[in-house]
C-alpha cells in the first residue's frame, strides 16, 4: 500500500507546491492535517480567498467518511482512556482502515487491536508525509501528465475489494459507486457523502431481512 500512498502524496504535494503558498506552510499544513482530500479540496477555495466558512465546510464534507470510520473503530478503542483515543483519531487513515477491517471481522475481549492500528498507521503517515514534502519540494518539476494519482487510487480500489466477501458487501459496494457517481455534479464532493449514505442504509436493510429470515417461525 505504501506505493499507492506515496504516489498520491506526491500528486498532492505537487498541488500545493502550485498554489504558490509557499514552501514552510505547504509542509506546516500537511503535518498538521494529514487529509490528502481535505488538502485538494482546500487548495482551490484559498487561492482564490473564499471565505474561511467556505474553507471550513468544504473540508468537512471531505472528511465526512472519517466520522463512518470512527464508528467501526469504537468497539476496539472504546477501552482506552479518551486522550488516547483522540490522538489514534489523528492517524485514521483510508488504507490503514481497509486494513484493519480485513484484518479484525469483530472485536475479541483483551486483545490489544491499539498495537496493529499504529503499525498500520504509523507506516502510512511516515510514508505520506515523505512523498508530500518531496511533491512540495519538487513542485514544478512533475507534470501532471504522469498520473500519479491514479496509483493511490488503484491501491486503495484494490485493497476495497478483497473486504467484499458477502454477497450483502457487494451490493452496498456497487450501490455506493452508483450514487457517488450520479451524485457527482453536486458542489464540495457531497458526491461522497451521498455514496457513504446508500451503502449504510444498502446494510442496515441487509441486516434486518438477515436477522427476520434468522427468526424461528411462529
Amino acid at each position: 500500500m505504501a506505493i499507492g500512498i506515496g504516489a498520491w502524496g506526491v500528486v498532492a504535494g505537487v498541488a500545493m507546491a502550485k498554489s504558490e503558498m509557499g514552501v514552510p506552510l505547504a509542509i506546516f499544513m500537511s503535518l498538521v492535517t494529514y487529509a490528502g482530500s481535505a488538502q485538494i479540496a482546500a487548495l482551490p477555495l484559498i487561492v482564490a480567498n473564499a471565505p474561511i466558512w467556505v474553507i471550513w465546510a468544504t473540508t468537512l464534507c471531505v472528511c465526512l467518511r472519517f466520522m463512518a470510520f470512527s464508528y467501526h473503530y469504537r468497539p476496539y478503542f472504546a477501552h482506552l482512556p479518551r486522550g488516547r483515543r483522540v490522538a489514534l483519531s489523528f492517524l485514521m487513515g483510508d488504507t490503514n482502515f481497509a486494513l484493519f477491517a480485513r484484518r479484525f471481522a469483530k472485536p475479541v475481549p483483551g486483545f490489544k487491536y491499539e498495537e496493529y492500528f499504529l503499525g498500520t498507521a504509523g507506516v502510512t503517515f511516515v510514508v505520506w508525509q515523505l512523498s508530500i514534502t518531496a511533491g512540495i519540494l519538487l513542485g514544478h518539476g512533475i507534470p501532471s501528465s504522469w498520473g500519479l494519482g491514479f496509483a493511490g487510487t488503484m491501491a486503495l480500489l484494490a485493497l476495497t475489494c478483497t473486504l467484499l466477501r458477502s454477497p450483502s458487501s457487494w451490493v452496498a459496494a456497487v450501490m455506493a459507486a452508483c450514487a457517488a457517481v450520479a451524485a457527482y455534479a453536486l458542489p464540495l464532493k457531497l458526491n461522497v457523502v451521498v455514496a457513504i449514505a446508500a451503502a449504510v442504509a444498502v446494510g442496515v436493510l441487509s441486516d434486518r431481512v438477515s436477522a427476520a429470515r434468522a427468526r424461528p417461525m411462529p
